[in-house]
């Protein structure tokens, strides 16, 4: 029995957050603290929580980590800057390129320990030459409203850049670098998390072109330009022989924990952690699933369970405030139609759905009378408008950990 189904689904996200915070599992892959001369490096919203665990775990370290607005960790050593994400600023672009000076004049006597998360594609920001911070804006602005999956959005990024794919690596070179990494990304390619920093990549600028014509991404000229000098390191070269990558936290972890707290009460049924697509088709084709399994359900069964992952997209057709989760939840409860027996979260664990300052939102089978307007909302990507009128949207804070999309949607019984 169920009694407060918003209340448990709630659980089931605070589940997953909690077991990707990297105090409780970063230690784990750890060496011990090498002699000589150490410095710690690293991108993305988790990257500074990741920091205070090594120094939990290493003591003082000397180093920088650049992290959200807002997300920022005490540390002993290792100075924390913040910056903008999802779209970069000049803070980022000053910390990217002191951290890129920490790097010169490196021995092989030396070690590099990179923490990278998601978020690190903007927090991480060295235009390629030519380009100019406006320029990079304009870009990762195009990009976040294409529709494009991340790792297409990640491959452009890499060829624009004089950090991503792999040029971080280089650059520490021939210092040894182990970089730990928390997946967000379907598929925990580590070559995608953050656009690969530390991490070859094997795309020619033929393949960024084609990502441009694909989704039909309208970049500044200077933005085609800079693609013919693209510096991404190739797979193989050998200034990444002396560079370790290790996905430590990744998003299957997240929903087995999920799963395992709603076994007691629930057949869990897991689709996945690496769903991609439009955020509304996703919605319309788990609606189609959950109302049937709704049907087939009796009086005195199980409720259902579906859990998923991965990151979802939204291509944007109209001028509200939307992300991808809440976009998931509005399209879901617009396609149950206040479904009696159905509820439903979706949220980004990092606790930043799109550019808003909310994790995301819960439904059931009031949603729609809780305020009006659920189809125009959609239709304009609104949905966070829609679910701040509603008093339905999840709102965590700094979460300090990163690992994408938690979505589970509940099919109670009748009676």
């Amino acid at each position: 029995m169920i009694p407060d189904p918003a209340r448990f689904l709630r659980q089931l996200f605070d589940r997953a957050v909690e077991v990707a915070d990297p105090m409780r599992s970063l230690a784990g892959f750890l060496p011990e603290r090498p002699k000589g001369r150490v410095l710690v490096i690293g991108a993305g919203k988790a990257s500074a929580r990741m920091a205070e665990a090594v120094e939990a775990a290493w003591g003082p370290c000397a180093g920088l980590v650049i992290t959200r607005y807002g997300y920022a960790r005490p540390c002993r050593g290792i100075e924390i800057v913040e910056a903008a994400h999802p779209v970069p600023d000049a803070a980022g672009v000053a910390a990217t390129a002191r951290m890129l000076a920490l790097l010169e004049h490196l021995t092989a006597e030396d070690f590099v320990l990179a923490l990278i998360s998601g978020g690190a594609s903007a927090l991480l920001c060295a235009p390629a030459e030519g380009l100019t911070l406006a320029d990079k804006q304009a870009v990762n602005a195009a990009l976040l409203a294409s529709g494009a999956p991340i790792s297409a959005m990640n491959t452009l990024r890499k060829h624009l850049s004089r950090v991503k794919g792999g040029q971080l690596a280089a650059a520490a070179y021939p210092a040894r670098m182990l970089a730990l990494m928390i997946s967000d990304v379907p598929g925990d390619d580590p070559a995608f998390i953050g656009s690969g920093p530390t991490v070859g990549d094997a795309s020619s600028v033929r393949d960024a072109r084609a990502i441009i014509e694909r989704w039909q991404i309208p970049l500044p000229d200077a933005a085609l330009a800079a693609l013919a000098r693209s510096g991404v390191v190739p797979p193989g070269d050998p200034r990444l022989s002396r560079t370790e990558n290790v996905i430590y936290a990744a998003p299957a972890q997240s929903l087995a924990a999920a799963a395992a707290l709603a076994a007691p009460l629930c057949a869990v049924r897991t689709l996945g952690d690496r769903l991609e697509g439009e955020a509304r088709e996703v919605a319309r084709d788990q609606a189609a699933m959950a109302v049937g399994i709704a049907a087939e359900l009796s009086p005195g069964d199980r409720p259902v369970l579906l859990l998923s992952g991965g990151e979802l997209t939204v291509t944007r057709r109209g001028d509200g405030i939307g992300g991808p989760n809440a976009e998931f939840c509005l399209a879901l409860a617009l396609a149950l139609d206040g479904h009696p027996r159905i509820h439903a979260i979706a949220c980004d664990t990092d606790g930043v759905d799109g550019a808003a300052e909310v994790a995301g939102a819960l439904i059931g089978p009031q949603t729609l009378t809780r305020a009006s307007g659920a189809a125009d909302a959609l239709r304009r990507n609104d949905a966070h408008g829609y679910f701040a009128r509603a008093n339905a949207q999840v709102v965590t804070g700094p979460t300090l950990t990163n690992v994408n999309d938690f979505r589970a949607v509940l099919i109670l019984p009748p009676g």
